[in-house]
């Protein structure tokens, strides 16, 4: 076996998902309690909540409270909640795939699939829509009210023509308008009601069979009815039967139905490595994480300890994506409606999320979902994916090791790029390495390394005074030559 082959076998060993390990029982206590605190505190009248690990689904989730004031029934596990803007993920995976399929394409003109808004929306483009970059005004809560209307009566709507705010592909305007249109587009592309597209190319295929966007569909007994609380006493929302604004957040569902959601989610990620094939539907969900227009600030949810964290923010698909100062990567979504509240948050770099749902109106659950992910990040369960080593990065382990023990870089120079030397001579890093031995002191066997992209990686030796570390970047040559080397050492902590 030769030493690159034998490299990448250890790399794949290492790399190799262990077995899961449940929530710790602890945590999961923690949790609920969190949960059951904010239902308490915020008196919504029922709460259920759900926690998802990549390949393993549903590994915790609780309910706690009423689903029905009137006539006290319990939250349980298959009660059903209406989860509102959260259906948005759905229905731009579903524009996505479209697209990925040439049954469309994301810079087409909306008027092509929407013929009634020709003469005041023929600026438009799909990936406005999806984005919120339409320049529509944001609609919170009209847009919620609208979720019955009629195919008729929207097609007499977008006839009219509607006003924007602002100029179309300007900024983020968030619009449960833009999300009907998708409905429509959907409608008119397959040839099939949205739902029931949107049902083939997500529910049935993932078993959610519990999950529908017709409260007709929910068994009697089983609906987390909706509540608002106002003169000290609680009062029903209206039920909103299926419509074309259906599309932006019409949907119901479980705790076990959406995890399945959220898992499916998570599945995409890591992508597979350069040169490796993987299926088409993985990139695709992958592209809701893609957003549009300049990136947005927003105080981080969910834990106090950290107040002046900030989130940087943009809009994919039916997802906000965003990098947090504890998270990492982060994509979430919520869902407010009358009489009911809902969010959802997951790590794709490391495969957890969490959802929770809430039977009163434009419940605030975004802050508990997110203090629910943090103590699992702060519980040491949240290992972000190992990157695969790529064989670029396996065969420069050799000459790696030769250029730190001969002190000379000249020892590889078929291995170093053309820029290497010009940015900084011979002499130069000759110097630096001498410097770095001299803090190092021996370092006997070859390096490990630590893949950071296929052509980007550290390289690890263990040294008697601690861990020396080069950075190397590699040029995109056809053979590995290193453009770039910065050289690190750790002292041991004694």
């Amino acid at each position: 076996m030769t030493s690159v082959r034998r490299i990448l076998l250890m790399a794949a060993l290492l790399a190799a998902p262990a077995t899961a390990e449940p929530l710790p029982p602890e945590l999961a206590t923690r949790i609920d309690e969190m949960m059951q605190d904010q239902a308490s505190i915020n008196n919504w009248p029922g709460i259920a909540w759900g926690i998802v690990k990549r390949g393993e689904g549903l590994v915790h989730a609780g309910h706690s409270g009423i689903a029905d004031v009137a006539s006290d029934r319990k939250v349980a596990a298959d009660t059903r909640f209406r989860i509102a803007s959260m259906t948005k993920a759905f229905t731009a995976l579903t524009i996505h795939e479209l697209a990925a399929e040439g049954n469309i394409r994301l810079d087409d003109p909306v008027v092509k699939y929407v013929p009634e808004m020709a003469g005041w929306g023929d600026a438009l483009t799909i990936t406005d829509l999806v984005h919120h970059m339409a320049g529509f005004v944001t609609d919170d809560p009209w847009g919620d009210r609208q979720t019955p209307l009629p195919e008729a009566e929207f097609t007499a709507f977008l006839k009219a023509g509607v006003p924007f705010t602002r100029a179309p592909g300007l900024t983020h305007e968030y619009s449960n308008l833009g999300y009907a249109i998708l409905g429509r587009i959907i409608r008119n592309v397959t040839g099939q009601p949205f739902e029931a597209e949107i049902a083939r190319r997500r529910f049935q295929p993932l078993g959610m069979g519990a999950t529908t966007f017709n409260l007709a569909d929910v068994p009697q007994g089983q609906l987390a009815t909706g509540w608002r609380w106002e003169d000290q006493q609680w009062k029903r929302e209206p039920d909103m039967g299926p419509g074309t604004f259906g599309a932006m957040g019409g949907v119901i569902t479980t705790v076990p139905d959406y995890a399945r959601w959220i898992d499916h989610l998570l599945s995409a990620w890591p992508a597979a490595a350069p040169g490796t094939a993987e299926p088409k539907s993985r990139a695709t969900v992958r592209s809701l994480a893609r957003g549009e227009g300049s990136p947005r600030r927003i105080n981080r949810p969910g834990n106090a300890n950290v107040p002046t964290c900030m989130v940087a923010v943009v809009y994919g698909g039916g997802l906000r994506v965003g990098d947090d100062c504890q998270l990492g990567r982060v994509a979430f979504h919520g869902g407010g409606y009358p009489g009911y509240g809902s969010h959802m948050v997951f790590a794709p770099d490391s495969g957890w999320g969490v959802f929770v749902f809430a039977n009163h109106t434009y419940a605030n659950t975004t802050g508990v979902a997110w203090a629910a992910l943090t103590a699992i990040k702060e519980a040491g369960l949240m290992k972000a994916d190992i990157v695969p080593l790529s064989p670029a990065l396996a065969r420069l382990v050799d000459p790696m090791h030769r250029i730190f023990t001969s002190g000379d870089v000249n020892s590889a120079s078929a291995n170093l790029a053309v820029n290497f030397l010009m940015d900084r001579d011979a002499a130069h890093r000759t110097a630096d390495i001498a410097a770095i031995k001299a803090k190092s002191g021996p370092c006997p066997n070859p390096p490990g390394v630590r893949a950071l992209g296929a052509l980007e990686g550290e390289y690890l030796w263990h040294c008697k005074g601690g861990t020396l570390i080069a950075h190397a970047l590699l040029a995109p040559t056809p053979t590995p030559q290193i453009q770039a080397l910065d050289w690190d050492f750790k002292p041991d902590r004694r």
